[in-house]
């Protein structure tokens, strides 16, 4: 596809890549770092690694369709693009649109969908050197939705200028929420402790005791420090946090073999024994650059009450407090997450579908939900976990 619409469109070329390793590292990267909202998995090396690895493929419904726009060799806008065979490791619940499609007898996939797979972490989707750029992209992935003959295009955790690009190509918005801390200037865990409201704070400290009892001793490693028999282990509990719920991991061991060479300065794990034994481990991603943290997997090989929290928040904001860290992002969904310090942030997602039907009806649908989400984080704001004070500079 090339655009005609005057001399400058005329020598914009856009590109489709059906393997992340054919676009360059570097000019991506840099592309990247100049955006509102950059995190490490929109990184090329973390596309790349789920696809070298197995992980995002077309034969695990996650055919790349990585879309470029080039004047020349100047990369000047790009996003991750995926064929998709169905709607896991999205986190943006699509399946009752896919329902309604098969009782009208039309197929809903393949969609089109641009994201970080398994990866619920909002940022930056539609990298541009400019608004003009990543207006074209938009409209690109519009004509590519339609030429692959895909029922829909979906755009997953954007940042505000990947929205307004997406409602200007004739995309619709759709809201959700996640719970982050933010820091506040507290000194050490036990300073964010007191800001809690004394039931919060005494829950807290509870759970953290029975985990002492327990005989519990955390150990933690960073980047390069995870040894190689640290990450088997975390992938074993990985593996069988799956199972016990009955599903197939989504990432392979060589993805995380991956990320251990490649982006090392990314990973940050907590290991938790007793009596020398590993029984647990949870791994956060990290952003040094902006001081972010993420909360991605957790795992345990022997179950001890109140160990997932302790592991998966309170030692994570300890150490994002310890380190200077402005944000933690405890991942999607979980109203338990606001008990523990971590507050609503609203997130946002595009979507435009081919049937104009469809199209109309989920329309209405995301402005009734649209109201809904406002509602839920008005009635959130008005229950937080902080002493008043608190509470009323955390909404400001």
């Amino acid at each position: 596809m090339a655009s005609s619409s005057n001399a400058a469109e005329k020598a914009a070329v856009i590109r489709v890549d059906a393997d992340p390793a054919a676009l360059p590292e570097r000019a991506w990267d840099a592309l990247l770092a100049a955006q509102a909202r950059p995190t490490p998995f929109m990184r090329l090396a973390y596309l790349r690694a789920l696809h070298a690895s197995g992980s995002a493929v077309a034969t695990t419904g996650w055919q790349p369709q990585f879309v470029s726009l080039w004047r020349g060799d100047e990369l000047l806008a790009a996003c991750p693009a995926y064929l998709k065979g169905h709607s896991y490791g999205e986190y943006v619940f699509d399946w009752a649109w896919a329902e309604a499609y098969h009782r009208h007898g039309l197929s809903y996939y393949p969609k089109l969908l641009v994201a970080v797979p398994f990866t619920p972490v909002p940022g930056s989707r539609l990298l541009a050197v400019d608004d003009e750029a990543r207006a074209m992209l938009a409209q690109a992935l519009r004509a590519l939705a339609r030429e692959t003959e895909a029922s829909s295009l979906h755009v997953l955790f954007g940042d505000d200028a990947d929205q307004a690009a997406l409602a200007a190509a004739g995309c619709m918005a759709r809201g959700g929420v996640q719970f982050h801390w933010t820091a506040e200037g507290d000194t050490d865990f036990a300073a964010f402790l007191a800001r809690l409201q004394r039931d919060k704070r005494k829950k807290i400290q509870q759970e953290q005791r029975r985990v002492r009892e327990a005989g519990i001793v955390f150990e933690t490693r960073l980047g390069q420090d995870i040894r190689p028999e640290d990450w088997d282990y975390f992938y074993r509990c990985y593996r069988q946090t799956y199972s016990e719920h009955r599903s197939t991991p989504y990432l392979s061991r060589d993805f995380f073999a991956r990320m251990a060479v490649d982006m090392p300065e990314h990973w940050l794990m907590f290991t938790a024994r007793r009596a020398g034994v590993h029984v647990a481990t949870s791994l956060i991603a990290l952003d040094p650059e902006r001081r972010a943290a993420f909360g991605r997997y957790w795992g345990a090989t022997e179950p001890i009450p109140n160990l997932h929290f302790d592991a998966c928040y309170y030692q994570p904001l300890a150490w994002c407090i310890d380190h200077g860290y402005q944000r933690f992002e405890g991942g999607a969904q979980g109203e338990h997450k606001m008990a523990r310090g971590l507050m609503p942030t609203p997130t946002a997602s595009s979507h435009w579908l081919a049937h104009p039907a469809f199209a109309e009806a989920v329309n209405d649908f995301l402005a009734r939900e649209g109201q809904a989400v406002a509602g839920y984080l008005d009635e959130l704001g008005e229950h937080g976990p902080f002493k008043a004070k608190d509470a009323a500079d955390a909404a400001s």
